[in-house]
């Protein structure tokens, strides 16, 4: 005579009590939470409060603060984020003197946020540091140069940010420097210039990680051919996917199992939806044509790209989109390359149903539902993203 199952092992074998995709995901993001590449609340704090911290409280900001930051405590607890590359960003125009003097401030700006909430923060400087802060329930808070231009041109000031503690360094931002071609601006040296190479040994050496989203395609190939540790493209999609110069083409994806680097999926509408670039670009050469036809006349300006607008309403994009991105990350890349990086705070605009730090769960639903296994989840969330800490480490002798 066969031995009947219990009843509660019937009940787990039931297809009806399987967990869904939400369950899934948070159960994943809770031994996993989420170490997320690119955040600029610093950027935003500085520009509402003008770095006055007496005037908010990151705990729980208002509606209408957080419309702008996309981040505060509160939501970013809900979203289980556990690592966090805070962006050091300022103008790419700045005079160079200017440059370095705004980026110390802001990287006082990190500092402080993360002194006055200790509860919550925990300043990480090695993958070591970030495994044990994230054991200890705390928010692993890591620093992260947006732009070349915040070094002056100079290897010592480089040396100085590095033992500030900024652990990664965008190679450039929006506008070509002295040594590195930006993906958005004119190229001048094919990719890197021969103090380019020099700025990419010493991080190197240092054991700063070099980011090279914001890049032209040659700075890509030039840093990957000159790198002794891997990389990370901090905030970038899949160009096949959204065609954008800030993209990371098929080219350089396949190159990332030999170096180990990743690229930090980004939440940017122009670079995660593909009708969403085509509307900007489209929008661009209508604002282009008025500023010609209505030389002199800024109101006639205006009205006409505001009726191209009226008539063409701007697309959203969508949290879909964004996994759209990942699974063609995976297709060509793998799924060892894949990592997030929001850019919350860095824009005024979001996916829909990725509207803040705390939609992350919704994001890796819709990944369980594709097919990603627990172990590609918990990869993505922060696995990868470790890796690359530890190899950037390695390089360096530390």
């Amino acid at each position: 005579m066969k031995k009947l199952l219990p009843l509660f092992a019937l009940v787990a074998l039931s297809p009806a009590y399987a967990a869904t995709p939400e369950e899934t995901a948070r159960e994943v993001l809770a031994k996993s939470p989420i170490i997320d590449g690119h955040n600029d609340t610093p950027h935003q704090i500085a520009e509402l409060f003008d770095r006055d911290f007496s005037k908010f409280n990151l705990s729980a900001l208002p509606a209408d603060v957080l419309a702008k930051t996309h981040t505060d405590i509160r939501n970013a607890r809900a979203g289980f984020l556990g690592g966090q590359f805070w962006s050091v960003y300022v103008d790419a125009a700045l005079p160079k003197h200017e440059a370095v003097t705004r980026t110390i401030a802001q990287i006082d700006v990190v500092r402080q946020m993360i002194a006055r909430y200790p509860e919550n923060f925990a300043y990480a400087s090695t993958a070591a540091e970030v495994e044990r802060a994230m054991k200890a329930g705390k928010i692993a808070s890591m620093i992260g140069m947006e732009g070349g231009h915040s070094i002056g041109d100079s290897l010592e000031i480089l040396r100085q940010t590095y033992a500030l503690g900024a652990r990664y360094m965008t190679i450039t931002h929006s506008l070509t420097t002295d040594w590195a071609d930006s993906a958005t601006d004119a190229p001048k040296h094919d990719g890197l210039s021969p103090f380019g190479f020099d700025v990419l040994a010493e991080m190197n050496r240092l054991g700063m990680i070099a980011d090279i989203s914001h890049v032209s395609e040659a700075t890509m190939h030039d840093v990957l051919d000159k790198t002794t540790a891997p990389v990370l493209f901090t905030h970038s999609n899949a160009r096949a996917i959204t065609p954008h110069p800030r993209n990371v083409p098929d080219s350089v994806l396949k190159r990332l199992p030999q170096n180990g680097g990743v690229v930090m999926v980004t939440f940017v509408p122009g670079f995660t939806s593909p009708e969403r670039r085509q509307w900007e670009f489209e929008r661009s050469a209508v604002a282009g044509r008025a500023k010609t036809e209505f030389s002199g006349n800024p109101v006639g300006e205006k009205a006409a790209v505001d009726a191209w607008i009226a008539a063409n309403p701007q697309p959203k994009a969508t949290l879909a989109q964004v996994a759209d991105h990942i699974d063609h990350i995976r297709k060509v890349a793998g799924i060892d390359h894949i990592g997030i990086g929001g850019d919350f705070g860095g824009v005024d605009e979001l996916p829909v149903g990725l509207e803040n730090v705390s939609t992350y769960p919704a994001l890796f639903a819709e990944l369980v539902r594709r097919g990603y296994s627990k172990s590609d989840l918990a990869k993505i969330a922060q696995g990868n993203a470790i890796r690359v800490m530890r190899g950037v480490e390695k390089a360096a002798g530390k």
